[in-house]
């Protein structure tokens, strides 16, 4: 059984400074991160705040994905795939259920489809020109509808290796726009080769 709360907390807060400050990660001295260790200090460890605050979307009716299930680059009758602006590695796209599911509690049809979805567009972002990979990633905590990233990892940038990506991205400058756009047309147009479905320029039943 799990450490409870405050257990998980006093096992945690044992290892920090009076400050409650924990020691720095080892990832802060990998050559792939974005930070350098010297002035770099750990927040302090906060208590557990419990109940847990709700995620955005807990209740169906107050969901930005459910009010957005007909918009996207890409859709079927049970996935819809966007592209989120506004980044700085070479493209992020997003695949959310149209209706409001959870991880936790997806049918195990569209779980099924989830595999072959993250699959293929994975393989379709990797088959870019200077894309190296396509990292998938799955967090949850801020919002309830179920919502998978895809990072794309620009080719020779090393430094972007693995797990700092998404800081990297968060750090550098915007990506040209028009260029992250021509390539998600890429990728929705191979996934609508691959796996069927619509697109906006040839389809907007949105079903």
């Amino acid at each position: 059984m799990a450490l409870r709360p405050d257990e998980f907390y006093d096992h945690a807060i044992a290892a920090a400074d009076s400050e409650r400050r924990l020691p720095l990660a080892r990832m802060t001295g990998w050559e792939i991160s974005p930070f350098e260790p010297d002035g770099l200090r750990v927040t302090p460890l906060r208590p557990p705040v419990l109940p847990e605050p709700p995620r955005h979307g807990e209740d169906p009716s107050d969901c930005d994905a459910c009010r957005d299930r007909d918009k996207g680059i890409w859709w079927n009758d049970h996935w819809r795939l966007v592209r989120i602006s506004g980044v700085g590695v070479p493209l992020v796209l997003m695949l959310h259920p149209r209706d409001h599911y959870d991880m936790a509690d997806l049918p195990d049809e569209l779980a099924a489809e989830l595999g072959l979805l993250g699959t293929r567009i994975v393989r379709h972002m990797q088959a870019l020109p200077h894309i190296s990979r396509a990292h998938l990633y799955r967090i949850g905590d801020g919002g309830a509808h179920l919502h998978i990233w895809f990072f794309a990892r620009p080719e020779g940038q090393a430094q972007f290796f693995g797990s700092w990506l998404p800081v990297w991205d968060d750090l550098l400058p915007e990506y040209p726009a028009d260029v992250a756009e021509a390539d998600a047309e890429i990728v929705a147009e191979a996934l609508l080769a691959s796996h069927g479905g619509h697109r906006p320029s040839t389809d907007r039943t949105g079903s």
